[in-house]
């Protein structure tokens, strides 16, 4: 019996993208389906079920962004969104909306692929398909994004809403350094009231919290001179 081949919607409206994606994607093993528009799109989610999805932010007859939102309220497949817009904002504004990693154009397909690989490593962790437990180091720390649960070593932590909700944020892009800035906006929403340095009385308190040695920390690492990084083997 050989493996089921893992099958990625590849959705842009510009064919040359299209086809370069699907080439890579098919030399290293996936089965790709394509779409060029939203309603396309959509329809093959629902018909072909698939492992990952790469979306376009920029689509002719709905946005990328509103594809996800429609996405989130039934699935938490993997999505990677592409976009040629590089500003902060708009990246922000994706990953807000439940994206899963994004990429800029013009962009590497190798690092496309390996992009795809690492969210599918990530995804396939959890045991559940749609999965809502993020685990590390062998369920060292889990966080139960339905319960609104973290544990570390099987015994409940006791988070703060806004403690909890940087730890998530960081734990969904293991890959990403954020400024506080970015962490602000993420997490704790526009309106939140207090300098970017409240941020660092978060993370303090978070490491104090889920970290064996808060000193030494191994989940949230400091980016000196840019912000913070959630760090896994």
């Amino acid at each position: 019996m050989h493996n089921v081949q893992r099958k990625i919607l590849v959705v842009d409206d510009e064919v040359k993208i299209v086809e370069v994606v699907k080439s890579y994607l098919e030399k290293n093993g996936f089965n790709v389906i394509e779409a060029y528009t939203a309603k396309d799109a959509l329809d093959k989610f629902e018909n072909e079920n698939p492992n990952l999805i790469i979306l376009d932010l920029m689509l002719p007859d709905m946005s990328g962004e509103e594809i996800c939102q429609a996405l989130r309220k039934k699935s938490r497949v993997p999505i990677i969104m592409l976009t040629a817009k590089v500003e902060e904002d708009d990246l922000l504004k994706g990953l807000n909306i439940g994206a899963d990693d994004y990429v800029t154009k013009p962009f590497s397909p190798r690092q496309l692929v390996a992009r795809v690989e690492a969210v599918l490593r990530r995804s396939s962790d959890n045991i559940a398909p749609l999965s809502n437990t993020l685990s590390f180091y062998d369920d060292e720390l889990v966080i139960d994004v339905l319960k609104y649960e973290v544990k570390k070593d099987g015994e409940i932590v006791s988070l703060t809403p806004n403690e909890y909700k940087l730890l998530l944020t960081m734990a969904k892009y293991p890959d990403k350094t954020f400024t506080r800035d970015e962490l602000i906006t993420i997490s704790l929403g526009e309106n939140f009231n207090g300098y970017d340095r409240t941020i660092d009385t978060h993370i303090k308190n978070l490491r104090q919290k889920i970290e064996p040695d808060p000193k030494h920390p191994k989940y949230i690492l400091t980016i000196h001179g840019v912000g913070y990084r959630f760090g896994i083997e």
